[in-house]
């Protein structure tokens, strides 16, 4: 099958976004290789397996230093378009990622016929947590 196998997020440590995403939200490791000074992270959600999220450190080969500087202020700003985490019962999953430590910019709100709350990753990234219709 083909289709997207991994999108990149910028982070600000991989160390530091790998505890998140595996400890707090429940992510697995999927690759933890480098090569020099540059490390290919990726984490999966445990029912996407095909699907990868990249942790990345803006930085060379890919961006110059002034670049990547730029990106990770666009980053810490929470400048940068949302991701979506779809969840069975938002509020359920609120009260977990709460209780693991995962602070929230929004708490669950009813609205267009679904739940959704917002909270950020330790970088800065933007995450909307919605329910789907008719779930829960």
């Amino acid at each position: 099958m083909e289709g997207v196998g991994v999108v990149g997020l910028y982070v600000r440590d991989q160390d530091e976004a790998l505890s998140f995403y595996v400890d707090k939200l429940g992510f697995r490791v999927h690759t933890d290789v480098g090569n020099g000074g540059y490390r290919w992270l990726t984490v999966q959600h445990p029912q996407q397996p095909s699907f990868q999220l990249g942790l990345f450190l803006p930085g060379p080969p890919v961006l110059d230093a002034a670049t990547a500087q730029a990106a990770q202020a666009l980053v810490a700003k929470g400048a940068m378009p949302p991701l979506v985490l779809t969840v069975d019962d938002c509020r359920a999953a609120y009260a977990r990622m709460s209780a693991a430590g995962v602070e929230f910019t929004q708490e669950p709100i009813d609205r267009y016929g679904t739940v959704d709350a917002g909270f950020r990753d330790p970088s800065g990234n933007g995450w909307k947590m919605i329910q789907p219709r008719g779930a829960a």
